[in-house]
């Protein structure tokens, strides 16, 4: 028997998801954009690696890096070690501002799919060979927990960039930075919990004789 047709307000609230529609371009712009940030800082860390001064210089000022404080004879800070080359700290850095890159982009590919799918519309990608495995079974609470995870990983990333370039942070920054990303890991645990909880409720003992 086929569906009897909305009436007219009902379909237009229906129709208003439609609206979601610019938002979800919007975020495959910002895709490109971060695909340009990868592909700018991959080439000057190449050109850096091959002793390009300047490309060097926009690395280290880009990731915050300083080397070692030149100090006078009061112990006061006047300065810093010029960086000839292309460190191994630098390097990782670089590597792990490129890995977060990508990190995001993944989260972004998340929102973008997933949301769509769950709020506007089927894309129609089964038998797809290219169809991502979570997409099968995604839903607004898949979605919810997938999204905490990617945040903690891309949390995860900053911190160990900071970590690694601690001379260049006060104590009370790596506090901060350590504090909210426990937070960040705390709320993870706290929406895939109650996502637990609401999938699978407690059964219900009846009271009955036996």
């Amino acid at each position: 028997m086929p569906n009897a047709p909305l009436r007219p307000l009902p379909r237009l609230i229906f129709a208003s998801r439609w609206l979601q529609m610019p938002l979800y371009l919007g975020l495959i712009l910002a895709q490109a954009v971060y695909v340009f940030q990868f592909w700018t800082e991959l080439v000057h860390l190449i050109e850096a690696a091959f002793g390009n001064k300047e490309a060097l210089e926009l690395l280290v000022k880009s990731i915050g890096y300083k080397a070692a404080v030149i100090k006078d004879a009061a112990d006061n800070v006047i300065g810093y070690e010029p960086i000839a080359k292309l460190n191994e700290t630098i390097l990782m850095l670089v590597v792990l501002g490129l890995i977060d890159v990508v990190m995001i982009s993944n989260l972004l590919i998340m929102v973008i799919v997933g949301g769509y799918e769950t709020f506007v519309s089927r894309m129609d990608l089964d038998g797809h060979p290219d169809q991502p495995e979570w997409l099968s079974h995604v839903n607004a609470s898949v979605l919810k927990v997938k999204l905490a995870t990617a945040i903690i990983g891309i949390s995860s990333i900053h911190l160990l960039k900071t970590f690694i370039n601690a001379d260049n942070y006060t104590e009370k920054t790596l506090m901060w930075q350590t504090l909210i990303h426990v937070a960040f890991l705390l709320s993870a645990m706290a929406i895939a919990y109650t996502d637990r909880l609401l999938s699978h409720p407690a059964p219900s003992h009846g009271n009955g004789a036996h």
